[in-house]
């Protein structure tokens, strides 16, 4: 807890993104990039004395964070000591403090009744202190246990689990098939949300403490940078797939086929490789400069789309939502502890408005047939309204007649979300997957099922946040160091 009565006597306040106006001009990180210690002390002492710390329940934050005692510690301005009890349950608050959605403050306990406490911001400001006064340090293991694992895939859960593993003084081997390691936190979070030289300074890290990182390596693949798998399951004592859900959710319509309709991660992707690579002067990416942008789905990575077309300098743009407007306060189906499902403006519907003077959603919209043109490119995107109705207990959605429309498009993007992990990666080991094409492997457990083989993250769960796949990384580590070894001391 913070100060007894602090939730009494303060009021919540977040710390302010850098100004739209500003922010719309580079691919800097919308934050502001300094951290107001007095603010954040008041903004601690908002922590009350709950009794049960709903905060790092299982409604709040999957990796437990003991967010009531950085809080608390936050709030008497022993700022090394709350960053230590955060890398107690956290490898890479870093991350998170900038990325997560923060369930946890949906869990809070003063959200009951008050805004809740600004647990990000505080988890944020820790990190980058513990950072600014040189006390986030390499620690190279003691002692090796000659164990030998191979991590494939280094996004959160991928590198949650060899850090964990290399602490446990076993050799650990990640194995990323881009040529940059981070996997999602690398190319799928656009630079505005997650500097990459944020990841990298991580990455570097990690390296220093002993792991070792082979970039370009695609497992199971054929062409030149292909890693045999089987030789991989042969030369190391375990194996872990940490792949992620890769395979994109398409929209199988008439006109599919046009030119300039790309999945949402490719664009991704390009943008930020150009971006590192050569700051987009080798034009090696999707542009949206000057053309009409419709943004398919929404989301964290719609929402991506949208603020990377608007930093291109895009002549429209407009992001369809299939689901209705969701409200503005919880509804008594959803009631707390549960992740609110409210409406919200996130960073780039509130660059849109900028720019364009308007939120770029349009709800309860279901794509019917792309158009295009003699070239065979896209110049448009024919649509139904959706209407939505609950019938015993289940929605039903059904179109509205007459309510046909064509919005004009130059480049689409689909942001659909994700079906699963890309199965040539394990096909050769023979891998057991679920109903859902996932790896067959229990939470908790992480086994799959050939020995020795463990899967963890979205590859193993479906699409989720980066702070579960950091807590199946970090769970996963234990189990294969209980493999090896006969116990483990990981949390």
């Amino acid at each position: 807890m913070g100060k007894p009565t602090g939730f009494k006597e303060f009021e919540r306040k977040t710390v302010p993104y850098r100004d739209v106006t500003v922010r719309l001009d580079d691919y800097g990180e919308i934050f502001t990039g300094s951290h107001d210690d007095e603010h954040l002390q008041t903004q601690g002492a908002r922590c009350m004395d709950c009794g049960v710390p709903f905060c790092q329940s299982a409604n709040g934050c999957p990796i437990d964070n003991l967010i009531p005692e950085w809080n608390h510690l936050v709030y008497s301005g022993h700022w090394q000591r709350a960053l230590n009890r955060l890398h107690k349950t956290n490898n890479f608050p870093e991350f998170t403090g900038r990325v997560c959605p923060a369930p946890c403050e949906g869990a809070c306990v003063l959200g009951i009744t008050n805004p809740a406490v600004t647990i990000k911001n505080i988890e944020h400001a820790i990190i980058d202190h513990g950072f600014e006064h040189g006390w986030v340090k390499a620690e190279v293991p003691q002692n090796r246990t000659g164990k030998a694992v191979a991590v494939i895939g280094s996004g959160p859960a991928g590198l949650a689990a060899a850090a964990q593993l290399n602490k446990a003084g076993h050799n650990v081997t990640v194995y990323e098939r881009e040529d940059r390691i981070g996997g999602l936190l690398m190319y799928g979070i656009p630079n505005m949300k997650l500097g990459k030289d944020v990841v990298q300074r991580r990455v570097d890290l990690l390296h220093q403490e002993g792991i070792e990182f082979i970039t370009n390596a695609d497992v199971g693949g054929s062409g030149d940078n292909a890693v045999d798998v089987n030789n991989l399951y042969k030369e190391n004592d375990a194996v872990l797939f940490a792949t992620g859900a890769t395979r994109p959710r398409d929209l199988e319509v008439p006109g599919r086929d046009l030119n300039n309709i790309h999945f949402a991660m490719e664009f991704l992707t390009a943008n930020t490789r150009s971006l590192l690579d050569s700051n987009l002067e080798d034009g090696k990416y999707i542009s949206a400069k000057d053309k009409n942008v419709i943004v398919i789905g929404g989301g964290d990575t719609g929402t991506d789309c949208i603020g990377t077309s608007l930093r291109h300098g895009c002549k429209s743009l407009v992001n369809f939502e299939l689901l209705p407007k969701a409200p503005a306060e919880r509804a008594e189906d959803n009631p707390w502890p549960l992740w609110p499902v409210i409406h919200r403006v996130d960073y780039g519907h509130e660059e849109g408005m900028q720019r364009f003077g308007h939120d770029p959603r349009e709800y309860c919209i279901l794509t019917k047939a792309f158009i295009g043109d003699e070239a065979g490119k896209v110049t448009g995107v024919k649509t139904v309204e959706a209407k939505w109705t609950q019938v015993d207990g289940k929605w039903n959605m059904e179109e509205v007649p007459g309510s046909e429309k064509t919005w004009q498009a130059d480049l689409v993007m689909l942001s659909m979300g994700f079906l699963g992990p890309e199965h040539y990666v394990s096909n050769e080991l023979g891998i057991e997957y679920d109903q859902r094409s996932n790896y067959q492997a229990e939470y908790g457990k992480y086994a799959t099922s050939v020995k020795g083989v463990y899967a963890a993250g979205d590859c193993r769960r479906g699409q989720s946040l980066v702070v579960w796949g950091i807590n199946e990384g970090r769970e996963a580590a234990r189990e294969i160091d209980t493999f090896l070894m006969g116990s483990s001391n990981l949390p």
